[in-house]
């Protein structure tokens, strides 16, 4: 989504009292959540404690039962919001278009948007491309790739636009270790260089705690406690403590 008003700059995010259900069950209860423009905000739960739902709505793909969700303090569902903002997503499958081609699927949006001319199109795909460590595979197609590249070709796609919000749902999944620091130090790349805000979906407990300015711990559809990495650390509830040991760790190769 983009609009031509919209700045190289993070928004902020306020989530108020959001709740969706899915056939009678209540998956998310509640949801409270401040995300300061340009801060990496990292939630953190286990398998259907509602976190992929949660960033569905933040970007708009889901529309809640209640609740509130405001970018730069306007309603998310108010007509033309979220066209005035530059937002992309980086889904756990990767959701690349299998008729177009690795260089096409990263340019996509650019293109079809006409926001740039071919050649610096062409320049932004393989910078891209280039980050996420698949330099000089434009031509391939997505059936080519294992599934630890196609995410690496989604997350160069959502790079690509340099957005004001990005969303990433489990971002270093099927990643190698070296790759998942790659991963990481782009999104604190992207902060610096773009203040984008990023609000990063994840079972990496290395990641969270390496990126996070705070983190939201979330089980059930409800949040436990949210904090910066210091003091999730510190809190003594047993469960918010599995979420960071390596018990917790076993469940997101599962």
């Amino acid at each position: 989504m983009n609009g031509s008003t919209a700045h190289q700059s993070g928004v902020a995010v306020q989530v108020r009292g959001l709740q969706k259900s899915f056939n009678g069950h209540l998956v998310l209860q509640g949801i409270d959540l401040d995300v300061a423009p340009g801060e990496i905000f990292v939630i953190m739960g286990p398998s259907g404690s509602g976190k992929s739902v949660l960033l569905k709505h933040i970007i708009g793909l889901e529309t809640p039962d209640a609740g509130d969700i405001q970018i730069n303090g306007q309603p998310i569902q108010a007509e033309g919001v979220m066209d005035q903002y530059r937002l992309a997503m980086v889904f756990q499958s990767g959701a690349l278009l299998n008729s177009l081609t690795v260089g096409e699927n990263v340019g996509l949006y650019l293109r079809e948007h006409r926001l740039k001319p071919e050649k610096e199109i062409a320049r932004i795909v393989g910078e891209k491309l280039e980050l996420v460590g698949l330099k000089g595979l434009e031509s391939r197609m997505p059936s080519d790739l294992s599934g630890g590249m196609k995410k690496r070709v989604a997350i160069a796609r959502a790079l690509a636009i340099e957005p004001q919000l990005i969303l990433y749902d489990e971002p270093t999944s099927e990643l190698d270790p070296l790759m998942a620091v790659t991963i990481a130090e782009e999104i604190l790349n992207l902060k610096s260089r773009i203040h984008v805000t990023s609000i990063v979906v994840s079972h990496d407990r290395d990641l969270a705690l390496g990126v996070a300015d705070h983190i939201a711990m979330i089980n059930q559809g409800k949040i436990l406690a949210i904090g910066t990495p210091e003091e999730i650390k510190k809190i003594s509830d047993p469960l918010i403590q599995k979420f960071l040991t390596v018990e917790f760790q076993k469940e997101k190769a599962l």
